[in-house]
């Protein structure tokens, strides 16, 4: 799997004010917010679910990445995506930096992306 994925009992706006806190609890911020439905509606005219990509950063990691190999900014920030599913409840997702940080080829940053992952899915799994 590409990701580490969730359906919640929440409705999609609980669960926009919920996951900033969860990913908190593991060190992230929430650096960057795209709202897909406004995106799409604005560029293409369509009509399109809920849903919004967050960009999490966890700054020592994010940190230790970048000094170990400058090409890992192509894989920062960590995509967290929550939308409205189809019974109106919100579903939670967040890369795996696992499969991203594999095609670096570097063990360094391998290691790395484990601790991150460990992370999120601690993250993820406080929301109900």
């Amino acid at each position: 799997m590409f990701g580490i994925r969730k359906p919640l009992r929440a409705t999609y706006d609980e669960a926009l004010g919920r996951v900033p806190e969860a990913l908190k609890s593991e060190g992230f911020g929430v650096l960057t917010e795209i709202d897909m439905q406004g995106t799409l509606e604005q560029k293409l005219g369509v009509d399109f679910r809920r849903y919004k990509i967050l960009g999490a950063c966890n700054p020592p990691f994010a940190h230790e990445a970048l000094r170990e190999d400058l090409v890992a900014g192509l894989l920062l920030p960590c995509n967290v995506v929550v939308y409205e599913g189809e019974d109106q409840r919100a579903v939670v997702m967040a890369v795996d930096p696992t499969q991203t940080v594999s095609a670096t080829g570097n063990p360094n940053l391998a290691k790395l992306a484990e601790k991150v992952k460990e992370k999120l899915a601690r993250a993820i799994s406080r929301l109900e």
